[in-house]
C-alpha cells in the first residue's frame, strides 16, 4: 500500500468512527425530530462552502502563480498580506463587517468565508511554484518551451500537491467557520448549533456539531481521493 492509499483509508476510517460515535451519542428521537432540518441545513451549509471555496480557488491559485513570478519576488510578501486579511481579523469581526456592508443573508456570509479561505490557497500555490526544482525550469527552457508552456506543463503539475494541501486547509477552515453564518442570517448547520445553545438543548446542539464534523471529514476525504488521482504521475519532467 502506498502512503497516499494509507492516508485515504485512514481518512475514511476516521469518518466512519466519528459518525458511529456521534450517532450513538444522539437520541433516536432527536434524529427523528430534526432529520428534515439536518438535511436542509446541510444542503445550505454545502452551498455556502461550495460557492465561497470556488471563488477562493478561482482567485487564490492565479494570485499565487502571479506572485511567484520573478518580477514580483521583492513585493510578494507585501501583497500576501492583502490575502491575509480574512485570517488576521477574527471570523466574527469579518462577518460583522460584511453584514454592515452587504446586509443580512448569504452574500455577506459567502464573502466572509471567501476571505477566510483565500490565504491558504494563495500561500500554498506561491510556495509550490517557488519550490519547483530549478533544474526542471532550465530543462524546459533548454528544449524550447515558452513561459506559458513551462508554467502549464512543468511548474503547475509539480506544484499541484502543495496547492491541493492549501485547498484542503482552506476547506477545513471554511466548513468550520460556516456555522457562524447563522449569526448574520444565513442558514447553515449553525442554525441547529446556536439555537441548541440558547435553548439549552444539548441534543440539538450535538446534532449540528456532528453534522459539521462529519461534513468536514467527508469533504476532506473526497478532495484527498480526487487529488490522489489527479496528481498521480502529474509531477512531470520536460
Amino acid at each position: 500500500m502506498t502512503r497516499r492509499t494509507v492516508q485515504l483509508v485512514g481518512s475514511l476510517v476516521a469518518v466512519v468512527l466519528v459518525a458511529v460515535l456521534l450517532t450513538r451519542a444522539i437520541d433516536a428521537s432527536t434524529w427523528h425530530q430534526y432529520s428534515g432540518d439536518l438535511v436542509y441545513y446541510t444542503g445550505r451549509h454545502l452551498s455556502l462552502v461550495g460557492i465561497s471555496m470556488t471563488l477562493a480557488i478561482v482567485v487564490g491559485i492565479p494570485a499565487g502563480v502571479v506572485l511567484s513570478r520573478p518580477a514580483l519576488a521583492r513585493q510578494a510578501e507585501s501583497f500576501m498580506q492583502i490575502f491575509n486579511i480574512g485570517n488576521t481579523v477574527p471570523s466574527l469581526a469579518v462577518l460583522a463587517i460584511a453584514l454592515g456592508i452587504f446586509g443580512i443573508g448569504d452574500i455577506p456570509a459567502i464573502i466572509a468565508l471567501f476571505l477566510a479561505s483565500l490565504l491558504p490557497i494563495t500561500r500554498n500555490t506561491y510556495e509550490g511554484m517557488k519550490n519547483v526544482p530549478a533544474s526542471l525550469l532550465e530543462a524546459a527552457r533548454g528544449i524550447g518551451m515558452t513561459n506559458m508552456q513551462s508554467l502549464t506543463r512543468v511548474e503547475l503539475p509539480n506544484a499541484m500537491p502543495i496547492v491541493v494541501g492549501g485547498v484542503r486547509t482552506a476547506l477545513a477552515i471554511n466548513v468550520g467557520t460556516a456555522p457562524l453564518a447563522y449569526l448574520i442570517g444565513a442558514d447553515s448547520l449553525g442554525t441547529l448549533i446556536f439555537p441548541g445553545i440558547y435553548l439549552n438543548n444539548n441534543q440539538m446542539l450535538l446534532l449540528g456539531a456532528a453534522g459539521t464534523a462529519i461534513l468536514a471529514l467527508l469533504l476532506d476525504a473526497i478532495v484527498s481521493a480526487a487529488s490522489r488521482r489527479w496528481t498521480t504521475g502529474s509531477e512531470v519532467t520536460p
